[in-house]
């Protein structure tokens, strides 16, 4: 009998991300494909997911970042690449993606990457570090924007580039699937009232994720909508409490709230009249905005990085410089105002875009043939 070929994901952990996410559709879509699945990491709760799978898991130190633990950890993924006859190592972070270049060009094995980061250059040699990244038989970009940022700082050929959009789930998140109990559950616990408008912000309590943005442009919105920050912190207060003094000084301690992780993310969706996304720093995709748009929400999105691919102006939802409280504010009441049936066709078109160009299989699809292109 002919065993399938193998192919190896590695990266840090599976604890919770965007990262870890697609990692694991990947893998599902590996298995769909006939090849064997296998991940490496330090481990984390997703790797119950994993194996429910059909997939493997292979616990190695991939956190670890030292110069050291990349050396030790390229021969433990060489061994593992000859064990179990892998034809492609896939890596999806810096750091195990060194290991995994040195493992690959031991072994013969394929190597490729997915740019999943605008990725910081503030330290003397970071560049030299993620240039890793663009070093894969094939570099998948996760938009355009990251395609173009790959070729300009690394100058990586167009021909080893793919560009592979993140992709949602429709079984996860479709408004025709949450039942009225869902949204019920969610409003109770964050204490709601009916009839109020509500502004949506989805993400980690970070400060380059706009949150304070929001706050500024909620103290210039007249009437009584509500603010809602849905994310967690991280384990770092810091910014979380400079927030709550803020919108106490504000005096907006009614009208916005902290409301920490939301579980059901695809109910809290439904909650909106309108969902922001108000980074100041260039999302390399902004996965947020593609999961409000199939819950056919209403979007305003900061003008930079990956949401100018996903949110058409006027036509899919709307764009606002970051960084602007002014203009967000501008664009919330503006939207707000609308007949409910004019955001409502605003929805529905953006649900149609994604369900036509950014689906979880489009983007499992398209990586297996890079996959195929490979082998």
């Amino acid at each position: 009998m002919i065993t399938p070929p193998a192919i190896l994901q590695v990266l840090p952990a599976l604890v919770t991300g965007g990262v870890e996410r697609g990692t694991i559709e990947i893998a599902e879509a590996q298995i769909a494909a006939g090849f064997r699945a296998i991940v490496a990491s330090a481990g984390g709760p997703m790797v119950a997911e994993l194996e429910r799978l059909g997939a493997r898991h292979v616990a190695l130190p991939l956190d670890r970042k030292s110069p050291l633990a990349i050396w030790r950890n390229a021969a433990r993924l060489a061994a593992l690449v000859r064990a179990e006859g892998v034809a492609i190592l896939h890596a999806r972070s810096r750091g195990p993606a060194w290991s995994a270049l040195l493992a690959a060009r031991r072994t013969g094995a394929c190597f490729v990457t997915t740019y999943h980061g605008t990725y910081n250059e503030g330290f003397p040699g970071k560049r030299a570090y993620n240039a890793v990244m663009a070093k894969g038989d094939r570099v998948i970009a996760i938009s355009r924007f990251i395609a173009a940022l790959i070729a300009e700082r690394h100058g990586t050929p167009a021909e080893r580039i793919r560009i592979i959009p993140r992709g949602v789930d429709p079984r996860r998140f479709d408004p025709a699937l949450v039942a009225p109990e869902r949204i019920a559950v969610l409003r109770a616990a964050w204490d709601l009232p009916e009839r109020r408008p509500v502004v949506l912000l989805p993400g980690r309590i970070t400060r380059w994720k706009g949150q304070g943005v929001l706050v500024e442009a909620m103290a210039a919105i007249p009437g009584a909508a509500m603010a809602l920050l849905v994310g967690n912190q991280g384990g770092k207060r810091g910014f979380a409490t400079e927030l709550e003094a803020r919108i106490a000084a504000l005096g907006l301690g009614g009208r916005v709230r902290l409301v920490g992780h939301a579980e059901d993310m695809a109910a809290a969706l439904l909650l909106a009249d309108v969902v922001v996304h108000a980074s100041t720093d260039a999302e390399a995709f902004g996965r947020t905005v593609i999961e409000a748009q199939a819950m056919a929400r209403p979007v305003i999105a900061s003008d930079l990085g990956g949401p100018r691919e996903t949110v058409e102006e006027g036509v899919t939802g709307w764009r606002v410089p970051p960084g602007d409280a002014v203009a967000l504010a501008a664009a919330l009441t503006r939207v707000l105002a609308m007949p409910a049936s004019e955001r409502t066709a605003i929805g529905a078109a953006a649900r149609q875009a994604v369900l036509t160009h950014y689906t979880t299989r489009a983007m499992q699809d398209a990586t297996i043939a890079v996959y195929r292109e490979l082998l």
